[in-house]
């Protein structure tokens, strides 16, 4: 079942997302993060088996301009079962009535990723390389 992010899951999904490898509290992904990018038109996505427990998450956010695809994750014990198609179709749909463009990131070596994107419309953005500041410096008050 896909279903909304519910602050109770947080732990659970924090969770899988550091057993995917798509980190935890070292990127910011706290749960005032997730909510406050809610508040601003964005949604977080679990996905649950028979019994309840999140096998897998789809986060998107959106700056006004576009959608930003972040944490799309299936539990490992859970993949190669077509379970990241099930939540791939139920976020794209949600991303395509908001109407914005889609963009994601995803590491160049994970070829399965890389094929269920494509597949789902998403093409690489030509010789582009990301840059990223995870703790920018603040100024001290004068």
């Amino acid at each position: 079942m896909v279903r909304d992010f519910d602050a109770d899951d947080y732990l659970a999904v924090l969770s899988l997302w550091e057993k995917t490898g798509m980190g935890g509290l070292e990127r910011g992904d706290d749960l005032p993060i997730i909510n406050e990018t809610i508040a601003k038109g964005g949604k977080l996505l679990v996905l649950t088996d028979d019994a309840d427990l999140i096998i897998g998450s789809s986060w998107m956010t959106q700056d006004g301009r576009r959608m930003f695809l972040h944490h799309f994750a299936i539990d490992p014990e859970y993949q190669g079962r077509g379970l990241s198609h099930l939540l791939m179709r139920e976020s794209m749909s949600w991303m395509e009535d908001i109407g914005l463009q889609i963009k994601l990131e995803v590491h160049r070596s994970n070829e399965i990723a890389k094929a269920l994107y494509c597949r789902y419309g998403f093409q690489e953005l030509g010789d582009y390389v990301v840059f990223i500041i995870r703790e920018p410096k603040k100024k001290d008050a004068d």
